[in-house]
């Protein structure tokens, strides 16, 4: 009897230094909720002490604070039904404490001799927790309304600059109806037709899905179909197609690249087909290899031999695209035969495996 005895003793002595290792509240309670002992960690929290604590009912703990029916109930199954509570939250004003956030968990514990039943109720506070979720929704939304907002700002200046481009062109066209020298009027037509093309440019971006980052198989195919629309007459049967790999580029790079394709259609619209040719063909490739890439816009004219006065005396596309290419590092590459002109921007060093026209 008396190692009886002593074995409870030492096993009642183990037990409370498990409790009051515990790092979170701890109660146990009797088979009518009331309080048997509670953890260190307990009396810390809910700035109380066991006087206050131990056989009082948990119903009448912190104010009242925890007689909550939701909790009544869920708790009331504990022994007749042998459940178990998992994560159950509430949220209570406590007395010294202050506001906490609270998860409960507990189970029921029936002891050899069957006469006798605890329940084991673990508190988890996550006041701070939820503090932080809230401020992260927060932020959040405060982060979606600031997208929104500049969304809408970049829409109205996109609208700003449109409108802009439209005035300077119809200006352009209007000089250019009026004025008597030939020259000059080339000179302002020219001008009208490079301010369209940059007008062509930001309406495409505009078009496009992302602000940052640009799909460029998508956005050089509306482009060329756009550029195309404008500007090959009905009597011409110039084709202009399109090939590019996938990827996204960003959108200052999608306008480079687009100014260039622009003016490499327009000279090659110019100049690649004086006479009509059934089969005419205008052929703008994109590979790219991780940050390498290759841009090449060829077509299956005359060339360049028999065109002495054509873009490659250094006009102004021609000193553009020099500009352009120079901004992005890449190299310039012409090549021209009787069988047409292809040129290519390079910043890259693998080898092409695109088609050319010519």
């Amino acid at each position: 009897m008396l190692n009886t005895f002593e074995d409870n003793a030492a096993g009642q002595r183990l037990g409370f230094a498990i409790l009051n290792t515990l790092p979170e509240p701890f109660l146990v309670l009797d088979s009518q909720f009331s309080v048997l002992t509670a953890s260190r960690h307990f009396y810390e929290t809910f700035k109380t002490n066991a006087t206050k604590t131990i056989g009082v009912p948990l119903y009448d703990l912190a104010g009242g604070q925890f007689d909550l029916p939701p909790l009544r109930a869920a708790l009331a199954t504990i022994i007749p039904q042998h459940t178990a509570i998992d994560g159950f939250e509430i949220a209570c004003d406590l007395p010294e404490a202050g506001r906490r956030v609270l998860l409960l968990n507990a189970r029921s514990v029936r002891y050899e001799d069957g006469a006798n039943t605890s329940i084991l109720l673990a508190f988890t506070d996550i006041t701070a927790r939820r503090a932080i979720e809230r401020d992260k929704a927060a932020l959040l939304a405060r982060t979606e309304e600031l997208l929104r907002q500049k969304q809408v700002l970049l829409q109205e200046m996109e609208h700003r600059v449109a409108n802009s481009l439209q005035i300077i062109a119809s200006i352009l066209l209007l000089k250019a109806r009026g004025v008597t020298s030939e020259e000059t009027r080339l000179h302002l037509r020219d001008a009208h037709q490079r301010v369209m093309s940059v007008a062509a440019v930001q309406r495409q971006l505009h078009a496009s899905e992302g602000i940052d980052q640009i799909e460029v198989g998508t956005y050089l195919t509306n482009l060329c179909a756009s550029l195309a629309a404008s500007m090959i007459g009905e009597s011409q049967s110039i084709k202009i197609q399109v090939v590019a790999d996938k990827g996204m580029i960003e959108s200052g790079k999608a306008v480079s690249l687009g100014l260039i394709v622009t003016e490499l259609l327009i000279n090659a619209i110019k100049y690649a087909f004086p006479a009509d040719k059934p089969d005419a063909l205008i052929l703008v490739t994109y590979e790219v290899q991780d940050t390498a890439w290759r841009l090449t816009v060829s077509d299956n004219g005359v060339g360049t031999a028999d065109l002495p006065t054509g873009p490659s005396e250094g006009g102004l596309g021609t000193a553009l695209v020099s500009a352009l290419a120079k901004q992005l590092e890449a190299e310039t590459v012409h090549a021209s035969s009787p069988a047409g002109l292809s040129i290519a921007l390079t910043h890259a060093t693998f080898r092409s495996h695109m088609p050319k026209a010519n």
